[in-house]
């Protein structure tokens, strides 16, 4: 009985051997051919993706999650065409979402999809160009293509298997090999993404920081969390990408080849976001992480932080309500109008966090101002409950 069985996983092994050597042999003899504009989908397989992919944007086109301000839309493609150029990026369609998590997507068709958390944690036009750049990298190198054609082979010889009998090392083996293939696909769009930035204005010292940063927000998630972050350098055997630590380190020994020099575009960068910038906060704030939104804020703040980002640290020690932080609150609120900030909640939140600091006349004034800047407050009865005559 035994021996049959390993004759069935020596054939299997020979298949997975094929499957893993076939890709990187095919990689070696044939470059990828110069990039046209006007590809068109070639083949069943391709042709299918794209109608899945013409079919999701379809949908996403109606999906309340798309910010649908033009200039937004505009000013994010246009960061995409100065990273990868005008001749590749002409058929490459945006959309902003709003969503605030760290995240961009390219789809087989051309379409990009950009979170609204990736907008608030590059600090410069580079940063998002290297985020960007890497998107389409899949696109250039049609990963989704590729991608699909292996899960495929892997899923043919999984039935294989199970006709043949069970070998749950094999499946694992099959699986982990799945996850491998992504990971190369995710390393190689990286590379080409520093390519992109190097070639263009932009500095490609820019990769690498997007993911230091990332680390170190994750590592205050954690810490505000009480648990621990262990930044490892080697990727699990499921795990779909390299580690952020991976990531920062050969793009930073890529960028030194580079040695490349440019304007990050970090004042362009503010101007272009910024009014979107107190919906990205808040929705940032709503996420109800103080460790990592506190980290953002502050590098927001340490980079010319602007009466928004006041008000939004305020926010967030004032939803957090320990004792002390209602006095950091209060001070940040103060600050932030003494910055500019026209917000009434400015004046709502600086009087709720008085009174929570026993400063009764100053908190009540405050809470005056508010109902005074929004008469018709949907608050406003509990607002004046609390100021009294």
């Amino acid at each position: 009985m035994i021996a049959p069985l390993c004759r069935r996983g020596a054939a299997a092994v020979a298949l997975l051997a094929g499957l893993a050597c076939g890709p990187a042999m095919a990689a070696d003899r044939a470059a990828l051919p110069p990039y046209s504009f006007a590809y068109e989908p070639q083949g069943v397989d391709e042709r299918g993706m794209w109608m899945m992919a013409d079919e999701d944007e379809r949908i996403l086109r109606t999906s309340s999650f798309v910010i649908r301000d033009e200039e937004l839309n505009a000013y994010v493609r246009g960061v995409l065409c100065r990273t990868v150029g005008e001749d590749r990026c002409r058929n490459v369609r945006v959309y902003v979402m709003r969503i605030p998590q760290f995240n961009a997507t390219m789809y087989a068709n051309g379409m990009m999809t950009v979170w609204s958390g990736l907008l608030l944690r590059v600090q410069n036009e580079a940063e998002l160009g290297a985020v960007l750049g890497h998107e389409f990298g899949h696109f250039e190198k049609r990963h989704s293509l590729n991608g699909f054609k292996n899960k495929r082979s892997v899923s043919d010889v999984l039935a294989w298997l199970g006709m043949v009998g069970p070998n749950a090392g094999l499946s694992a083996s099959l699986a982990g090999y799945v996850y491998s293939f992504s990971r190369a696909q995710e390393t190689e769009a990286d590379l080409i993404g520093i390519q992109y930035l190097a070639s263009s204005a932009y500095p490609s010292a820019a990769a690498p920081k997007v993911w230091s940063r990332l680390m170190a927000e994750q590592d205050a998630t954690a810490a505000g969390r009480k648990r621990k972050v262990r930044h490892s350098y080697a990727a699990g055997f499921f795990a779909s990408h390299p580690t952020e630590a991976a990531r920062e380190a050969y793009l930073s020994r890529e960028a030194a080849k580079y040695a490349d020099a440019g304007d990050p575009g970090a004042e362009a960068y503010r101007k272009g976001i910024a009014k979107w910038l107190p919906q990205l906060l808040d929705d940032q704030i709503k996420l109800n992480d103080f460790g990592g939104s506190e980290y953002l804020l502050d590098q927001l703040a340490a980079s010319g932080g602007s009466a928004d980002v006041t008000f939004a640290r305020a926010e967030l020690y004032s939803q957090r309500g320990n004792p002390r932080d209602y006095v950091t609150a209060a001070e940040l609120y103060r600050e932030a109008i003494a910055k500019g900030c026209d917000r009434p909640e400015a004046r709502r939140g600086l009087g709720l966090a008085l009174l929570r600091t026993q400063q009764s006349d100053e908190g009540k004034q405050a809470l005056r101002s508010y109902l005074e800047f929004r008469p018709d407050a949907p608050d406003g009865p509990m607002i004046k409950s609390l100021v009294g005559n």
